[in-house]
């Protein structure tokens, strides 16, 4: 008796311990970064001084937020300083926030487009396949925060992901698929794979695994100041 005491207490110790770390990988808010989320949603606290040029927004889940690094060291800040000395200043409103999915960032986006911003880069549906929802939400979600920024008159920039094949090679596929078939849907700029040289390098990684260090972010603002500076010169030119 006193054995299957023991296993069931052990048992239920290694639940809490998995549970733990399945909450810190998906995102969730570490002890300071609710109060950098609650900024960001701030109007009153901007995420950035204020420069010249557009305002981009960055609407994403916790690799936007840099969680783990500090905000200047996140990929959007590190971007926005890239294209800066490039010459092609930008304004910065991080909108990132831990743990996020694309239903968070549905509920979102309408206060990020009260900002006026003359682009929108989209990172998100990590958490939503992290955690196996249905590939038709996620899809569903994403075509509405693509289309309310269209309709409020900035331009979107799609950032494409991928997950390991944690629910089976089929869903993580079909999870990949999803952002580019939206893209040519709705005809929207589109990167592939934002993270590309980053996700799997432990060079670059925390040790979860998922969120990138201050040398992972440098590396995804140099994947993305491309793709980037072409979406703010676009939107540049048609509002003139």
């Amino acid at each position: 008796m006193l054995s299957d005491y023991n296993t069931r207490k052990r048992a239920r110790l290694f639940g809490f311990v998995v549970s733990v770390a399945l909450v810190s990988i998906l995102g969730c808010a570490p002890d300071g970064e609710e109060q950098r989320v609650e900024q960001r949603k701030n109007p009153t606290a901007p995420t950035a001084p204020a420069t010249t040029g557009p305002l981009v927004a960055f609407l994403g889940d916790s690799i936007t937020a840099g969680l783990h690094v500090d905000e200047a060291q996140a990929f959007p800040a590190v971007l926005a300083t890239e294209m800066r000395s490039a010459g092609t200043p930008i304004r910065l409103l991080n909108a990132g926030r831990s743990g996020d999915t694309t239903a968070g960032g549905l509920g979102r986006v309408d206060w990020i487009l009260a900002q006026k911003p003359d682009c929108v880069v989209v990172e998100l549906g990590g958490n939503d396949g992290l955690r196996g929802q249905p590939i038709a939400a996620i899809t569903e979600n994403l075509r509405q925060i693509l289309k309310r920024i269209r309709a409020a008159g900035a331009t979107p920039l799609l950032l494409g992901m991928r997950i390991p094949t944690n629910y089976g090679g089929e869903y993580a596929t079909e999870f990949a698929a999803l952002y580019a078939a939206l893209a040519a849907e709705l005809q929207v700029a589109f990167v592939p794979f934002f993270m590309e040289g980053v996700a799997g390098d432990p060079a670059l990684n925390l040790p979860d695994g998922i969120h990138p260090t201050v040398a992972g972010h440098r590396k995804l603002a140099q994947n993305l100041i491309e793709p980037v500076t072409a979406v703010v010169r676009s939107a540049t030119v048609k509002s003139e």
